[in-house]
């Protein structure tokens, strides 16, 4: 397929990738891998259709605009693209979707850097609409949202049912309006309402720092009398794959090379892919290539059950570090290939809970008329061949060292505490 015209993405089982943020910008979208607008009046049927009859179509058609009371609501190109809505509908995959030109402009928008929203990825689940993660510092975050978290109704409509693109359109809105969202945080446990306040949303693809345990302030209280209180790390969080994500990392790892050469004191890595919801599939390509030499990054499964293998560039400067690395159920789509290919590799340990399960992969195209495409082609398999998707409820990866947040004290990250010690038991 011509890489001018279409890009291969990884949608993140979130509103943000497959064309719909919710206040939240991912990567920006480069206009030039999307096919130019072409204008078609008309077209014949692809040689695959031989026996659809139209009739009732245009039956139902003539008849709303014969009958339908409100003459100033019928909207033929309004009933053109709901018709063609309806037919990716069917498919019953809420990750093939068809664009009309406001929300591929949305999309775009959302893409190209800041939006006005709460700031939260969402999915599906059993016809449910679940936050898979809130983004660092967004309203979302702010008021206690968390991955999981089931969103029941929206502003009291029940949400039960709804499409990724119904639910974002009740949830977006301009900022300093307020939305809200009755939530359930568990299952078995009753409903909450929960207020938010719109606002624009920027999201910083990296930070990263060296520290030791003691002075990291989420474990320093437990840190102080471990073992590990002393073990200095270098520690990196990706929070999105954005279109900056490659040129900061870039940055980055030129820095941690020359702090490990340096600095005899720092154990390794801990690399944090927690609530990362995904991006495309070469920006993972490239982060697994800074820590594995050689062999498959990634593998592509087609309709037709073909592998594409998809190798590292060996081209990395962090191929020997001691590395860990954090993944949650807020870890999706391309996160979740950088955690499955490094711990194929037996590059590193993972270590807190299963990721999301997002295991297929979409690619984009603009239609012509500022409509665009996104179609569902294939699945991704970890390098040993492993499919966290598993149909629409993924199992995701089962990290090494599983381990749950101490929620009598959300403000003490025992994952990341965990994670420094497995990196300094996996050092000494």
């Amino acid at each position: 397929m011509n890489s001018s015209k279409l890009r291969t993405i990884l949608a993140i089982v979130i509103a943000g990738l497959i064309g719909y943020f919710i206040g939240v910008t991912k990567i920006k979208v480069d206009t030039r891998n999307f096919a130019p607008h072409v204008e078609i009046s008309s077209q014949e049927p692809p040689p695959s259709v031989t026996h659809a009859d139209f009739t009732q179509f245009w039956t139902v058609l003539s008849k709303i605009e014969s009958t339908y009371y409100n003459k100033k609501a019928i909207d033929q190109q309004k009933i053109l693209d709901g018709a063609i809505a309806g037919m990716v509908d069917s498919l019953d995959d809420p990750y093939t979707l068809y664009l009309p030109p406001t929300k591929n402009t949305d999309f775009k928008q959302g893409l190209a850097g800041q939006f006005e929203g709460i700031g939260a990825e969402l999915g599906l689940k059993n016809k449910q609409i679940i936050v898979v993660s809130p983004l660092d510092g967004s309203p979302a975050q702010k008021a206690g949202i968390k991955p999981g978290d089931a969103i029941v109704k929206v502003d009291d409509q029940v949400a039960f049912g709804w499409t990724l693109n119904q639910a974002v359109d009740k949830i977006r809105g301009p900022k300093g309006t307020s939305v809200k969202l009755t939530v359930v945080k568990k299952q078995g446990e009753a409903p909450v309402d929960v207020k938010l306040t719109r606002d624009t949303i920027t999201v910083k693809s990296l930070t990263s720092y060296t520290k030791s345990a003691k002075e990291i302030e989420s474990i320093k209280k437990t840190a102080e009398k471990s073992p590990i209180a002393d073990d200095k790390i270098i520690y990196i969080r990706l929070s999105q794959f954005g279109d900056s994500t490659n040129n900061e990392w870039l940055k980055l790892s030129n820095d941690a090379a020359t702090q490990l050469k340096t600095k005899k004191d720092i154990k390794g890595i801990v690399f944090d892919l927690r609530n990362n919801p995904g991006g495309y599939l070469n920006d993972a390509v490239y982060i697994i290539s800074e820590f594995v030499k050689d062999g498959n990054a990634v593998l592509q499964e087609d309709k037709n059950g073909d592998k594409t293998s998809f190798p590292v560039s060996g081209k990395g400067l962090l191929y020997e570090v001691p590395l860990v690395v954090l993944i949650n159920k807020g870890s999706a789509s391309a996160s979740e290939i950088v955690a499955g290919a490094l711990q194929d590799h037996k590059r590193a340990m993972l270590v807190g809970e299963s990721s999301f399960g997002k295991g297929i992969i979409q690619e984009a195209e603009d239609l012509g008329g500022g409509a665009g495409l996104h179609v569902t082609i294939a699945k991704w398999l970890t390098p040993n061949g492993n499919w966290v998707g598993n149909g629409k409820n993924g199992i995701g990866l089962k990290p090494d060292v599983e381990v749950k947040l101490d929620e009598k004290d959300p403000t003490r990250d025992t994952q990341l505490e965990k994670a420094i010690e497995v990196l300094g038991k996996n050092t000494q």
